[in-house]
């Protein structure tokens, strides 16, 4: 199913609400995932528990990252994605400003042997779709500078992260 702006809004009204009912999700997947092990004994136990898990499944597809084709990738898809995997508000902004400052939101931006949204210097990060491309910035981000906000900073004293 094709994720949409307006899907989102007209299901939840506002992004404020989407994230919200995305964290909500989140929770209970993590939440189901514990009590798996408790009710794993239990037949009866696993089929409450499947019938839980399915629901929730089928609400997160709704809402899900959009089909895997290039024509389909938008800007706000992205920063609706990773906004979704750094909750933190300040935090996204400053994530938002690097990825707008490298790349402009482009996945298929190329700067000599860079590549990419977050400007890495591998050509498997290049052939990355967006998504994982933005999960990879932010795997690297978090290892060598802890928070996006600090990468950010060094980023404005260097010109580059």
């Amino acid at each position: 199913m094709k994720l949409s702006t307006e899907v989102i809004h007209s299901l939840l009204n506002t992004p404020k609400k989407t994230l919200i009912t995305l964290l909500n999700l989140t929770g209970a997947v993590r939440c189901l995932r514990l009590k798996r092990a408790a009710v794993a004994d239990s037949s009866q136990g696993r089929k409450q528990l499947m019938g839980k898990v399915s629901a929730i499944t089928a609400f997160a597809f709704i809402i899900s990252i959009p089909e895997a084709n290039a024509a389909k990738y938008s800007v706000d898809h992205l920063k609706l994605y990773a906004h979704s995997r750094i909750l933190d508000y300040k935090e996204f902004q400053c994530f938002n400003r690097i990825i707008t400052k490298e790349s402009r939101w482009s996945y298929k931006a190329k700067n000599g042997s860079h590549y990419g949204l977050g400007q890495m210097r591998s050509t498997h990060y290049r052939d990355l779709d967006p998504y994982r491309q933005i999960d990879a910035t932010i795997k690297y981000i978090t290892h060598r500078y802890t928070s996006s906000c600090k990468a950010w900073a060094f980023h404005q004293e260097r010109n580059y992260y």
